[in-house]
């Protein structure tokens, strides 16, 4: 189970290896899941109703047929850095503020409400610290060909004298919106879920388990469903003043900020505007949620067992 556990048996771990966990946790996700973020990010940058893209497969054989199986993974190294960044401050914030609530107040760090508000607070802190990160991978994954950027540094060095600072940290209003509670329902649901589907108590599950993919991949669905859109406008957001590479998908929108941003679409493509890319971004959110509690939980469990192995060994008497 994710969070302070103070009934857990075993050795403790500290916020760096918690932090070590979430950030391979997020390396390993990234890696496999980064084909379905390209895909979703082509759809939420599409204006048109019947536009460049119209379905899962579709997409990617166009893709696949005009870009190659690299353009899959435009973008990958800034996701992966942000991936690697998200991940360690995310659950090392998480395991932290659950060590707090436990501590400090009166309520029990293993309860849905309490992993609800501490995976928000945690999520946004680390949403901050990772936003110019995440501003970079989208940029990477919207272009097309000829490539505009031609390396991550060539796009920070382009972007910061062109567009300045500020521009890093594009949506980020938006993603805040809607990380919070994005991230608290994760957190909510995989807690309810695996109370659910908890197995007996003799049978000494460990982590990293089919159950964690599983509790995690139906929490992520639920999650991405809600809040959803907010998703869709830090997007939209995030590559203003990169409408030129973006013409070759069809029309270019620019806004000038979360309200107008908000209007426009309403007014120009409907509600079912507002979830443009929701088929593979479900898709996605089910493999990456799940993915990244299963890789978090089996790597905490190797950690644990390694120091519980190293004690053991430093317990045995030298003859």
């Amino acid at each position: 189970m994710v969070g302070y556990d103070p009934g857990a048996q075993g050795v403790a771990l500290s916020p760096e290896e918690a932090a070590l966990a979430g950030s391979a946790a997020g390396m390993v996700t990234r890696a496999l899941i980064s084909p379905l973020d390209v895909i979703k990010i082509r759809f939420q940058l599409q204006i048109e109703c019947k536009g460049k893209y119209w379905g899962l497969f579709q997409a990617t054989r166009c893709i696949y047929a005009e870009e190659g199986l690299s353009a899959f993974w435009k973008g990958h190294i800034p996701a992966q850095l942000l991936s690697i960044c998200y991940g360690a401050v995310q659950f090392a914030s998480f395991e932290f503020l659950t060590e707090v609530v436990h501590k400090s107040t009166t309520y029990d760090s293993q309860t849905a409400g309490v992993h609800f508000i501490c995976g928000g607070l945690a999520a946004c802190s680390a949403t901050v610290v990772c936003q110019p990160l995440d501003t970079l991978r989208t940029r990477f994954a919207a272009q097309g060909e000829p490539k505009v950027y031609v390396n991550l540094r060539h796009a920070v060095s382009t972007m910061w004298r062109s567009e300045g600072t500020l521009t890093f940290f594009r949506g980020l209003s938006p993603t805040l919106v809607a990380v919070f509670p994005y991230a608290g329902l994760q957190f909510f649901f995989y807690n309810v879920f695996k109370k659910l589907l908890a197995p007996p108590p003799k049978t000494g599950e460990s982590g990293g388990s089919i159950r964690s993919l599983v509790c995690g991949s139906g929490a992520g669905m639920i999650s991405k469903t809600i809040t959803y859109p907010f998703d869709l406008f830090k997007k939209r957001l995030q590559v203003g003043g990169f409408e030129a590479a973006r013409a070759q998908f069809g029309q270019v929108r620019s806004y000038r900020g979360l309200s107008e941003c908000m209007v426009k679409i309403a007014k120009e493509e409907g509600v079912r505007g507002f979830f443009k890319g929701l088929s593979p971004s479900l898709v996605k959110a089910a493999l990456s949620t799940g993915f990244t509690f299963f890789w978090y939980e089996f790597f905490l469990n190797a950690m644990r067992n390694l120091k519980e192995r190293r004690r053991h060994t430093m317990a045995i008497p030298k003859t």
